[in-house]
Order: structure tokens, then sequence, then C-alpha cells
């Protein structure tokens, strides 16, 4: 059994992190909803041509799918984090064995060997 090398799997995750964090920064929709990205109230979107409305929510939409998806990676990237300093990193949550260093190299906070995740798959 090989040993993986945790050093160089926590600096792809902390690079992985601050991408994320930096994705996270430019997506932020936090504070926007649609009557600032129209400029009008929802009550007077009748002067505005129904595409356009259209438009800026599916936007809106896509930028809240984008922000979720980082923020489950981002939270998936701090857990491999966690289980590199507990020394559990590497190791399958269903079965215990290894996770190969391709999974690793493929999905650097995988949690399942390929075996198991396909199994989930199911």
């Amino acid at each position: 059994m090989s040993t993986i090398d945790t050093d160089r799997f926590r600096t792809r995750l902390l690079e992985q992190r601050e991408q994320l964090r930096s994705q996270m920064e430019h997506h932020d929709i936090g504070d926007n909803d649609l009557v600032g990205e129209t400029g009008e109230l929802m009550s007077s979107s009748m002067d505005n041509h129904m595409a356009d409305t259209a438009s800026e929510t599916f936007e809106r939409e896509l930028d809240e799918g984008i922000e979720e998806h980082a923020e489950r990676q981002l939270r998936e990237v701090e857990e491999a984090l966690a289980r590199i300093d507990e020394g559990t990193y590497g190791t399958c949550a269903a079965c215990g064995e290894p996770i190969g260093e391709e999974r690793l190299e493929a999905l650097p906070w995988a949690t399942l060997c390929i075996d198991d995740a396909r199994k989930q798959e199911r």
C-alpha cells in the first residue's frame, strides 16, 4: 500500500478553496433582487418587456445555482482538509479501504473509493 502525499493534496485543496471563494464573491447575489437588477418595481413590470424580465430572472437563477454549487464544493474541500488534519484523508468512508490515488487526483475531496461511489450512484 502506498502512502498518499497529503502535503501535495493539501496544497491542491487550499488552491481550490481560494478559487471557490473568489468565484462565490464574483457571483455574490445575496443582496440583489429583481427590483435592483431591473431598476423598477415588479408592480410596474408592465413597462418592461416580458422577455427582459424573463432574462433577468433566468440570469439570477443561474447565478444562484452557480453559488449553491460553489458553496457545496467549498464544504467538501473544507471537510477534506479536516480529514488531512485528522489523518483519515484517503480512506473510504463506507468500507474503510484506501481511496485510489488516481481518484483523489481527479476528485481531491472524494470520501468514497470508486467501488462504493459506483454503488451509491445506483
